[in-house]
């Protein structure tokens, strides 16, 4: 692979999750963020922004760097005096960011998350449309697990899987996983010095998965094992995704530039794995019946309004998987509905400017997004 190839690949990706691990934002000596890193990866954010890319910013580093000011460094560590070092580290550490990013006049807005917020149906919708409208806004997401309270992050050092399952949400092209390891290798390179590197994984097969050695020591705790997983998780989505040493200043001028890698081929676009997602769920009993009006609507590839609904069946909450059902009573649709299954009788057939008066608050104004929906052959 030439690093033109390379560049073009990069270049292509319109959406881009970037990882950080703790040992590229903390120096493992002394405990004290990076700064100059920081500065020198935000100017690499704030060209790809220029460039008319999308960016959101896995950030890991929130304990390491609390355990420094609270005076916790060099000892293990209890759970609730991680959790105490991440409450702590967290004020510190999206300050650092906001600093280095407000430099390149680019908004950062703070994500807190959990596994069970990208996992479970209505919590990952509410987060997926909370980042769309933070791109949409121009804004750099900053995400980090919510390690004071989700205790099983702590424990497996997860920030790995938990940002494929952000760029699995936002529909992101390219996830970036920048660590102190520029890729996979047949056997572990720690122990073997001929360890062969791995620039592309067209698929994720068995024999590569024996490939994955144990976690590094020290405050890089995700090991190549939950890399692996979070490569399964993107690809899955439909995301590219790449390994890379970040190590040194500008990673992704870098990594642009043809920095050894090793890149994880995506199963399918993004679009085209959500729609096979929606398309897998079982969904309820849950039935919206709809005018022709609509029906033909919904053929031709639009979303679901309320003025088009002649009935809602069943009970359902926001983010439910629902059947849409034509003036015949043949299934049209399958899709994830916007309201739960009260105020959706409420809006039905009505206007979409309507919606804010009759439910008290305003909405969106489809009841199934476009992008929310599969139609049925």
């Amino acid at each position: 692979m030439t690093a033109a190839d390379n560049a073009i690949r990069i270049g292509a990706a319109r959406r881009i999750v970037l990882k950080i691990g703790s040992a590229l934002l903390i120096d493992d000596a002394s405990g004290a963020l990076r700064r100059d890193w920081l500065r020198a990866f935000a100017e690499d954010v704030a060209r790809l922004r220029t460039d008319g890319r999308e960016v959101a910013i896995v950030s890991s580093g929130a304990i390491a760097f609390g355990r420094r000011q609270l005076g916790l460094s060099g000892k293990a560590l209890a759970l609730e005096e991680k959790q105490a070092a991440a409450a702590v580290g967290q004020i510190h550490l999206a300050h650092a960011w906001q600093e280095a990013l407000a430099a390149h006049g680019l908004t950062l807005a703070q994500i807190l998350l959990s596994l069970a917020d990208t996992e479970e149906r209505r919590r990952h919708l509410n987060a997926r449309e909370t980042l769309g409208a933070l791109f949409e806004f121009g804004a750099v997401p900053l995400i980090n697990e919510n390690d004071t309270v989700a205790t099983e992050e702590i424990r497996f050092g997860d920030n790995d899987r938990l940002a494929a399952r952000v760029a699995q949400m936002a529909g992101a092209d390219l996830l970036v996983l920048l660590s102190d390891i520029d890729g996979l290798y047949d056997r572990d390179p720690r122990l073997h010095a001929d360890a062969a590197h791995i620039a592309e994984v067209p698929a994720l097969t068995d024999e590569i998965r024996t490939m994955a050695g144990k976690p590094r020591p020290g405050y890089s705790s995700g090991g190549m094992v939950t890399k692996l997983e979070a490569a399964r998780i993107a690809v899955g989505a439909g995301c590219a995704m790449i390994i890379s040493d970040g190590r040194a200043e500008h990673p992704i001028r870098r990594l642009e530039a043809g920095e050894r890698h090793t890149r994880f081929a995506p199963a399918a676009s993004p679009g085209t794995a959500r729609k096979r997602w929606i398309a897998g769920a079982l969904g309820s009993d849950a039935r919206i019946a709809v005018d022709a009006g609509a029906a033909n609507a919904l053929r031709r590839g639009k979303s679901l309004l309320p003025a088009g609904v002649t009935g809602v069946e069943g009970n359902f909450l926001r983010g439910d998987a629902v059947r849409i059902v034509g003036p015949d009573g043949a299934e049209i649709a399958i899709g994830l509905i916007a309201y739960d299954a009260e105020a959706a009788r409420r809006i039905a057939g009505r206007q979409s400017r309507e919606i804010e008066a009759l439910l008290g608050y305003k909405g969106r104004d489809v009841l199934v997004h476009r992008d929310d929906m599969v139609e049925r052959e």
